[in-house]
C-alpha cells in the first residue's frame, strides 16, 4: 500500500509542472538561447568597432 499523499502539495505540483512546460514552449517558440544571445552581441559590438574605425576624422 502506498503511503498518504498530501492532495494540496500534489496539485500544485502537477501546475507547476504544466506551467513550466508552456513555459519551455513559449520559449523555444520565441525565445534564443543564451549562447545565440552572447553570440548575437558579440557580433554587434564587433561591427560597432569596425565601423567606428572606418570613421572619417573632421579637421
Amino acid at each position: 500500500m502506498s503511503g498518504v499523499v498530501n492532495l494540496n502539495k500534489a496539485r500544485k505540483a502537477r501546475d507547476r509542472a504544466a506551467k513550466k512546460a508552456a513555459a519551455d514552449a513559449n520559449a523555444a517558440k520565441h525565445g534564443q538561447s543564451k549562447a545565440a544571445r552572447v553570440l548575437q552581441a558579440t557580433r554587434d559590438e564587433k561591427a560597432k568597432r569596425l565601423l567606428d574605425g572606418h570613421e572619417r576624422e573632421e579637421r
